[in-house]
């Protein structure tokens, strides 16, 4: 996604927002590389996630791919202790650096950061043994993304094209196309756990 990747294994954070610049979730992780679809990042056990209200540790250890066309995140987790496997977050805008025009503290204080504006829309596959959840694949909060097409003025191509993005993530999270197939994400979580990395970020 740009020419100055970090080393692997440098600490990192990817930050979201939401369309109309509100601050949402901001994630410790660290850089594990690149392949042929892009770069990902992990998060150990125990490091941490927080948006306005709500702050939490990681429950496991997860892997996050970030494609070049910016308009998804994938997150796979290893044991996630409510069966949440797979979990795709639509967005826009999502690239290495702040967004233009703007200051970051992450960024100041010389940390490489991933910002994205997150859509909503989230494409899951979970096999929930206790029944607490849906289990399989599926399309989450349509809810919110009908309620934020009115309350942010979504563009009617943004709309279009996520649209039509979820619905082929929905089909490729099913059939397990590469790269959302078992075998491309656990390679990844290999190398986060070899890391070996302490529980908290140490900016």
């Amino acid at each position: 996604m740009t020419s100055s990747l970090p080393v692997p294994g440098t600490p990192m954070i990817m930050q979201w927002r939401k369309w109309d610049d509100s601050v949402h979730w901001r994630h410790e992780c660290v850089y594990l590389g690149s392949d042929e679809w892009g770069d990902w990042v992990g998060q150990p056990v125990g490091w941490h996630s927080a948006r306005p209200g709500v702050e939490m540790d990681a429950e496991c250890l997860n892997v996050t791919l970030i494609p070049p066309i910016g308009e998804y995140a994938m997150t796979v987790n290893r044991d996630h202790p409510r069966g949440l496997r797979v979990y795709i977050d639509l967005a826009w805008d999502v690239h290495w650096g702040a967004p233009a025009g703007t200051e970051n503290a992450d960024a100041a204080a010389g940390l490489p950061l991933i910002t994205g504006i997150d859509m909503d829309l989230d494409v899951v596959r979970r096999f929930d043994t206790q029944g607490a959840y849906p289990s399989g694949t599926y399309v989450d909060d349509r809810d919110e993304w009908e309620e934020h097409q009115q309350k942010f003025g979504y563009p009617e191509d943004v709309i279009e094209v996520l649209e039509e993005l979820t619905a082929e993530l929905e089909e490729a999270v099913r059939e397990q196309y590469e790269p959302f197939d078992d075998a491309t994400a656990d390679a990844w979580l290999d190398r986060l756990e070899a890391l070996n990395l302490p529980p908290r970020l140490e900016a």
